[in-house]
């Protein structure tokens, strides 16, 4: 299980420097501290991490940066991390517009520059943070995910796809689960490609047949020797029996049908 996640984006190479050394050298045997220089690439970088389904506890965001604030980055984040702790980075001359926009960005706190010692000025505030997100964290599922329509017969070909294949699986429908819905805006699909399959390195598929989904997750789809000594087609208890045979030829391979 990938370790939560810390964001720090601050535009001044400086201080981001700082606030990461600090940062990493508290909580980086608990939190994995990644960095970006503006907010335009944090925000892509957040959309990666949705898809891997990855947790972020805490974004730590400067106010004053180029082409997007502070506050207009943590906005934005709201859809994609509702639960993660939202704290600004301003100096005395923000204090007044980071105070307004408590409400509307969910900001949990802010902090003033500079902040050393860090002993006294940031790990107090951060800990209590992570504190309350830890509380109520739950988990998500790591692994790969298939959203679509429950009635859908691709959806219901991918899905049995994968249960026949013993991998691992989430099914997210997309008119009942809020999860479902933030993948489809996250990955930008259309309702009329559904389903969506998303693998645990954020890569993703629309409306794929099984034979593309097995291929994505590396299983056999050809065969690979001119001749075998036995396929197995299905996987009943006859089936489960056949492969315990050893012949001494080319090895014996199990296709499963798809």
């Amino acid at each position: 299980m990938s370790k939560p996640v810390i964001w720090t984006v601050d535009d001044d190479p400086d201080v981001l420097r700082a606030v990461e050394r600090d940062l990493r050298r508290h909580y980086g045997d608990r939190y994995r501290v990644i960095s970006a220089d503006s907010g335009v690439s944090a925000l892509e970088a957040t959309k990666q991490l949705k898809l891997r389904n990855e947790p972020v506890a805490l974004f730590l965001v400067d106010q004053r940066m180029p082409r997007m604030s502070g506050v207009e980055f943590l906005e934005k984040t709201i859809e994609l991390y509702p639960d993660a702790k939202r704290a600004l980075l301003t100096a005395y001359a923000d204090t007044d517009a980071a105070i307004r926009a408590i409400n509307n960005a969910h900001i949990d706190h802010y902090l003033m520059k500079p902040w050393d010692p860090p002993e006294e000025r940031l790990y107090g505030v951060v800990d209590d943070m992570l504190d309350d997100w830890q509380a109520s964290y739950r988990p998500e599922f790591q692994g790969v995910r298939v959203v679509g329509h429950q009635w859908s017969p691709r959806s219901t070909e991918i899905r049995d796809f994968l249960g026949r294949n013993f991998v691992p699986h989430q099914w997210l429908n997309v008119e009942t689960d809020e999860d479902a819905k933030q993948v489809m805006k996250t990955t930008g699909v259309e309702c009329s490609s559904l389903p969506i399959v998303v693998f645990s390195d954020g890569s993703f598929l629309s409306n794929p047949s099984a034979p593309e989904v097995a291929r994505k997750l590396g299983l056999k789809t050809k065969a690979e020797c001119p001749f075998y000594d036995l396929i197995v087609v299905g996987a009943n208890d006859a089936g489960q029996a056949a492969t315990d045979v050893s012949l001494s030829a080319c090895p014996v391979t199990m296709f499963v049908r798809g």
